[in-house]
């Protein structure tokens, strides 16, 4: 139950609050008054998106305060959620001045969706704006799996239908894959084989560009190494004969003055390095191949490489060895696609048969609770003054699954007798949508655990009899739950327990609105103002002394 309201900064609202009974609790207000406003800011207590147009003050953060007077069945989710279990539990939603918002739970930061799991147990708003909701196969089909006892076993089935189509966009994707692959299959394979075929793994192209460079220069490199060896061992002038003669006398020179044993070891040292050297051109000398056959196999790797560099469009040999592996990895992929489908498509139907078998219990249950709802609601409508009213549950199979199971639904109405039903938006007037929403309304309530209900203007379009039928309604409802109405119907504020006015006053310059209790005294004169207008009558305080018998 929703023992209290305070609203702080929140529109025309500076502060507010109000403390609420049990029962039924009515609120009246001229229009524009601000009632509106108080539900705007209940809404945020449901999880509802935080709108920094509704501050105020843009400087000060805005604050709604919910306190609910709770019982032992919610202890269970208080303890699944890490919360202090309270009996009078305080919901409260913070707008700050930056646009943020946050929400609290006994004095505890919880998220949005913790929020909306506690108050959307604890309390269901109505708006007058949401009576075309009746026209949506969703609200048919909750109205009727309400009374079918189907919330768990639509839940279980929207579970199912949520994997079950995750798995056949799955299998539309690999079949596309498979598809697109087979297209694109063979050009991709000769690549591969192209890659492959270059023994990319055994390349160093740095390497592989040296010894090209050194077979297309082999004859001017071995010229120039036999005139080094000429130079070198020719007779009596050679280099090493010469070097060989300087080391002898440089070695005499330092065993008669000590001033020279450093500089002859290193002239010994570089002579040494200089015969290594010597030596090493000579092996490499014999080595040197002049073969035309080396160097055009040598030449015809390397063009192979570059013609690959370019058209794959990479600078180096690890890039190429990259594309091949990412080839080779989309190969095996597409080799093991064939294998996924297959996969996919038995999983897809194993789901489908236990669809069918939860779309068939829904349906079973909808079949057997539709009669009982039309009854209940035609006999509802009767006591509302619709007496020739017939409705008609429509379920017809669907050709294929929906988020409510393998049927559709059409809601049929008929306000008179003698002419066909028709779908119920486009059979009922005003006055008639006000009364059925109600009498659904009510039926809804009496099967849920529901502590509070907000009826905005249900009873728009009605008067006199009807209103007053209206009214009675919404006090049975009012028996097993807090039933709160915004009304501006005088024999329905007449039923309230307690009572409520929405006003608008000038403080200080400024327009605010806020909530006042009515005395009995005060209730009579409400009511009277709703019959007479501004002008209070004698005839108007009779009738509303009659009315609240």
């Amino acid at each position: 139950m929703l023992s209290r309201i305070f609203i702080q900064n929140f529109a025309l609202i500076d502060s507010l609050e109000i403390t609420l009974n049990k029962g039924l609790q009515v609120i009246t207000g001229e229009t524009g008054a601000g009632k509106s406003i108080i539900l705007g800011a209940l809404r945020l207590i449901l999880g509802e998106r935080a709108d920094l147009k509704s501050l105020q003050n843009s400087e000060s953060k805005s604050v709604v305060e919910a306190e609910f007077v709770v019982g032992e069945n919610f202890r269970v989710f208080f303890e699944e959620n890490d919360l202090d279990f309270d009996e009078h539990t305080i919901i409260r939603r913070e707008v700050l001045p930056n646009g943020k918002s946050r929400a609290f739970v006994n004095d505890v930061p919880v998220t949005l969706d913790i929020l909306r799991g506690l108050s959307g147990n604890l309390i269901d708003i109505h708006s007058q704006f949401e009576t075309s909701n009746l026209f949506s196969d969703e609200y048919q089909f909750s109205i009727i799996d309400g009374l079918s006892g189907n919330k768990n076993l639509i839940s279980k089935y929207q579970k199912h239908f949520s994997d079950f189509k995750k798995l056949n966009r799955d299998l539309n994707l690999a079949k596309q894959q498979l598809a697109d692959g087979n297209k694109e299959n063979d050009y991709k394979t000769f690549l591969l084989n192209e890659l492959n075929d270059a023994n990319l793994d055994q390349i160093d192209l740095e390497e592989l560009q040296s010894k090209v460079k050194k077979q297309e220069n082999a004859e001017t490199i071995t010229e120039n190494l036999s005139q080094i060896f000429a130079k070198m061992d020719a007779e009596e002038v050679g280099i090493l004969d010469s070097l060989n003669d300087v080391k002898a006398k440089l070695s005499k020179v330092a065993e008669l003055s000590h001033e020279f044993t450093l500089l002859n070891q290193r002239f010994q040292e570089n002579f040494l390095d200089f015969k290594d050297i010597v030596f090493e051109l000579q092996d490499e000398a014999e080595k040197m191949d002049t073969s035309p056959e080396l160097l055009f196999e040598l030449t015809t790797t390397l063009n192979s490489v570059n013609s690959l560099l370019v058209k794959h469009s990479v600078n180096t040999v690890e890039e190429l060895r990259a594309i091949r592996d990412e080839l080779e990895s989309e190969q095996h992929n597409f080799s093991q696609l064939e294998n996924t489908i297959a996969d996919l498509q038995k999983k897809k139907e194993t789901a489908q048969a236990q669809l069918e078998k939860l779309a068939a219990e829904l349906a079973a249950n909808r079949i057997k609770s539709a009669p009982i709802f039309v009854s209940k609601v035609e006999t509802l409508l009767k006591q509302l003054g619709l007496e020739k009213a017939k409705l008609e549950v429509g379920l017809q199979p669907a050709e294929d699954f929906n988020n409510f199971g393998k049927e559709e639904i059409k809601l049929l109405f008929q306000a008179n007798s003698g002419f066909a039903l028709k779908p119920i938006q486009s059979a009922i007037s005003g006055g008639e949508r006000s009364r059925v929403m109600l009498s659904i309304k009510k039926l809804m309530a009496e099967n849920t655990e529901l502590p509070t209900l907000i009826l905005d203007e249900i009873d728009t379009g009605v008067s006199g009899k009807v209103a007053e039928e209206m009214g009675n309604v919404m006090r049975e409802m009012s028996d097993n739950r807090q039933l709160i109405v915004i009304t501006h119907l005088a024999q329905v504020a007449a039923k309230g327990d307690n009572n409520y006015k929405v006003v608008k006053r000038d403080i200080a310059g400024k327009t605010q609105s806020t909530i006042i209790p009515l005395d009995s005294s005060e209730k009579l004169n409400e009511i009277a103002q709703l019959l007479s207008g501004a002008k209070i009558t004698e005839a108007a305080i009779s009738q509303a002394r009659e009315l609240m018998k």
